[in-house]
């Protein structure tokens, strides 16, 4: 059956494939760099949303080498807006490693591989299988997904049983021709097209006729998962510290250290005020005394930014400040500086925090502002 399952999955590959910038290339002979470099943008986004940042990126650093050279501070810019940030951090870092210690190249082995920052399993064996060709399985989401419904898998997706009986199935697909890059690539591509985690469009499915989950009428009902858990929500209170008076002097900015939620970005000084927090202008004074040694008076609301993270939701209250008393130390962020609206747009900022500087630009372009 696995001869016949790779067969097919090749053979509608072929017809229905995804035309992207990465497959200039057959798979198995693609460039090992571009391939690194599209699946970590992959991972957790949207294709439609990887492929300008990806054709910005390989214009910027269209080799190891010029990745190897560039600043991190320009390799979280070029990020910006794509999230989950310590993937660019450890694409940095891993750049480094390689050009230190395997002469610039991506090796050739999933143990040497898994020693690098940010590569996991999945990265591993996408790199293996379609950078070099070699049969090794590259197990995501969609993978795990078009396994769990063509053998009718009853256990829960996140268990052991489960993990097992996928990576099983997964290597013995690859193994069973001559091309395990295409398998590889077209069972995520049919993931993602076809055996949709929602509705799955199973009468377009070249493995309909193999898929026990369809035979049984359970396909919707695989993979098993657990019990969704509510996503809890957070509020944060900002400040935007002016030098002098709002809107027409420089405002402060920080440096996030580079562990931890959106490291190494630049932001506008923050508190993540706590549900017993009941006076958010007050966590902000407290928590920015104990960041930037600074005592502030809040002088006015500017915005309220609404955002999605993958574990929590937020909600971002931005406000008008300015120094009270003090002067600013980087006690909790890596450093600080004055900057302006037009130099604000030159750092590595967050999707919130950036939508706090659009704010301040509306408001200074505002009739009522001149």
């Amino acid at each position: 059956m696995f001869r016949l399952v790779a067969d097919r999955l090749i053979a509608w590959h072929v017809r229905g494939q995804r035309a992207l910038p990465w497959r200039d290339a057959p798979p198995g002979a693609r460039d090992p760099y571009s391939v690194w470099v599209s699946e970590i943008m992959a991972q957790q986004t949207r294709l439609a949303v990887v492929v300008d940042y990806f054709n910005h990126w390989m214009a910027r650093f269209p080799t190891l080498e010029s990745l190897v050279r560039a600043d991190q501070q320009e390799v979280l810019k070029l990020w910006e807006g794509l999230g989950y940030y310590s993937r660019a951090r450890n694409l940095h870092r891993a750049a480094q490693i390689l050009a230190r210690e395997h002469a610039g190249k991506l090796p050739r082995t999933r143990r040497e591989l898994l020693r690098l920052p940010g590569i996991g399993d999945y990265t591993a064996g996408a790199i293996l299988s379609l950078a070099y060709g070699l049969p090794e399985p590259a197990i995501d989401g969609n993978v795990r997904r078009v396994l769990s419904r063509l053998w009718d898998i009853d256990d829960r997706i996140d268990s052991t049983p489960a993990q097992k009986k996928i990576s099983s199935l997964a290597r013995d697909l690859v193994e069973a021709g001559p091309q395990p890059a295409a398998v590889n690539e077209a069972m995520m591509e049919l993931g993602a097209l076809l055996c949709r985690p929602r509705n799955p469009l199973c009468r377009d499915c070249p493995l309909q006729s193999c898929c026990r989950a369809h035979a049984r009428g359970v396909q919707d009902l695989r993979p098993v998962r657990a019990p969704r858990k509510q996503t809890p929500h957070v509020d944060f209170a900002a400040a935007v510290i002016w030098q002098d008076a709002p809107g027409d002097s420089p405002f402060l900015i920080a440096r996030r250290p580079n562990e931890g939620l959106l490291g190494g970005l630049w932001s506008l000084p923050s508190a993540r005020c706590e549900p017993e927090d009941q006076d958010l202008q007050a966590c902000l004074r407290r928590a920015l005394c104990e960041k930037l040694d600074l005592a502030i008076d809040v002088t006015g609301p500017l915005t309220t930014v609404q955002h999605a993270f993958t574990h929590f939701r937020m909600t971002l209250h931005a406000f008008h400040a300015r120094i009270h008393r003090g002067t600013p130390r980087a006690v909790g962020y890596q450093e600080w500086r004055w900057t302006t609206l037009d130099e604000a747009e030159r750092h590595a900022f967050s999707v919130p925090d950036r939508r706090i500087t659009d704010a301040l630009r509306a408001q200074a372009e505002s009739p009522a502002s001149t």
